[in-house]
């Protein structure tokens, strides 16, 4: 989404109630849902990848000319390891993501080792109208369906999500006591804003909670209500099979202070208070000091490469990456700067990188979209798994 979950509700949800019957159908194709969604319960993973290929084929509303290499980028995907070592890990995207966020943490996983799986939410990865489609068992049912798949090819498992995928792979996690162990980025377990808790009945007066031009081939910039409602379900989902337990498997999380969708001090609560096993690693990309002896932290005032913040999505990539790192081709520049600033960042301008909606004076901040500690972090998620 372009701007975050979080800003969205403030400044929407408040006002629903004014605006019953207000909300007009877009005629816009990227706005309006498929007749069905694709089936996610095959009998085995290529059989779910050539199916949801398929659909896709007839579903997707494709945004670059290259149609082949752009289905590529965002279909679910197995990365297979040279020198297995009898572990898989199943990795699930965030809300209005596709597949594509894992592509660097799942080469790196894979060259360790691990047999790696992305999975696609359903309604995600077509057009954003089809987003309105999916519920939260349709979500849950994937995790679970894959995580059986996974477990019948390999010796154990590891699960893996970011952001919304971070609450359904926990609380997976929490109900299996034979997956080994929770990798999490980003993890949504409660937002930032109380005022999504309201976009269930929102969801009855409007449609959207944003609209934006759908200009991203690997990613969705608006969000209807009914999909955000799917996400704060995930929130009190997780957050019930969190109550009063103490998670003894080990867990690595991946967070900045700079993020505005998730509340960031629950997420440090719940991994200091619950989340037990010694080995367990916070990694937190920010200036505030964190009071736990499991955690490493990384500064983000990085002047030298114009960064003045981390942010949500910027944990996920390397600074390699051809689409989101520091050359990569999707720079993201509707970050809360205004419109003159956006559209100077559009036009090529020199710009800084930030979190949604951070704002300094004489500087345009375009969304950071990498981890400038991409190779240090994924060496501490490597003890967690290690050990």
């Amino acid at each position: 989404m372009r701007n975050t979950t979080a800003l969205i509700f403030s400044s929407l949800l408040i006002t629903s109630a004014a605006l019953v019957g207000c909300s007009t159908p877009s005629q816009d194709p990227a706005y309006q849902a498929s007749n069905t969604l694709p089936d996610y319960d095959q009998a085995s993973f290529s059989d779910y990848i050539a199916e949801t290929k398929h659909w896709l084929e007839q579903n997707r509303l494709f945004i670059t000319q290259d149609k082949a290499s752009e289905l590529a980028k965002v279909l679910p995907r197995e990365f297979q390891p040279n020198k297995p070592n009898g572990q898989g890990v199943l990795m699930v995207h965030g809300l209005g993501d596709t597949p594509y966020s894992f592509i660097n943490v799942a080469e790196h996983l894979a060259d360790k080792g691990y047999l790696v799986r992305t999975v696609l939410l359903s309604g995600h990865a077509s057009k954003v109208g089809d987003l309105q489609l999916p519920t939260f068992d349709d979500w849950q049912g994937i995790v679970k369906h894959h995580v059986a798949l996974l477990k019948a090819d390999v010796d154990s498992i590891w699960v893996g999500g970011y952001s919304t995928g971070a609450n359904l792979v926990t609380e997976q996690a929490l109900l299996d006591e034979s997956i080994n162990g929770v990798l999490l980025f980003s993890p949504a377990f409660q937002p930032n804003s109380s005022s999504v808790k309201y976009a269930g009945v929102a969801s009855y007066f409007m449609t959207w909670a944003d609209q934006d031009p759908e200009d991203n081939p690997l990613r969705y910039n608006s969000l209807p209500m009914s999909a955000a409602s799917v996400y704060y379900q995930t929130s009190v989902s997780v957050r019930d099979q969190l109550e009063g337990i103490k998670y003894q498997k080990p867990v690595f999380m991946l967070m900045s202070e700079g993020d505005k969708v998730i509340n960031t001090q629950f997420a440090i609560d719940v991994f200091s208070q619950q989340f037990s096993n010694e080995n367990s690693r916070l990694v937190w990309q920010g200036e505030k000091a964190i009071p736990e002896p499991r955690a490493t932290s990384f500064s983000m005032a990085l002047p030298e490469q114009r960064i003045s913040n981390g942010s949500h999505m910027g944990l996920l990539f390397s600074p390699n990456n051809p689409n989101y790192g520091t050359n990569g081709q999707n720079r993201i520049c509707s970050n809360g700067q205004g419109d003159e600033l956006e559209l100077a960042c559009m036009q090529g301008d020199e710009v800084w990188f930030s979190a949604w909606g951070y704002k300094e004076a004489n500087k345009n901040h375009a969304r950071l979209t990498y981890n400038p500690y991409f190779s240090e972090s994924m060496a501490l998620l490597d003890e967690v798994m290690e050990n």
